[in-house]
């Protein structure tokens, strides 16, 4: 199995920039929540709210994230 130039930014932001690893915390953290409540077999009208909200945020955090890596890049480029 092979690792993507992605996959090795990614890896390399994690190791060294903390705002990058307080991220991809976030991303996690909504992704449990988000699995936790796709298990409700009937979730209230509360918990789909927070569906939809973890959804957004989870977006937000990977556009950041994604915004982030894609920085890194040019810079690594220029150098």
């Amino acid at each position: 199995m092979s690792v993507s130039t992605g996959d090795l930014l990614k890896m390399e932001l994690i190791a060294n920039n903390q705002e990058f690893r307080q991220l991809v915390q976030e991303h996690k953290n909504y992704e449990m929540r988000l699995g936790e409540l796709a298990a409700l077999p009937y979730p209230s009208n509360d918990e789909l709210l927070e569906v939809a909200q973890l959804k957004k945020k989870k977006l937000l955090v990977k556009d950041k994230m994604e915004s982030m890596v894609q920085v890194y890049k040019r810079k690594a480029a220029s150098h």
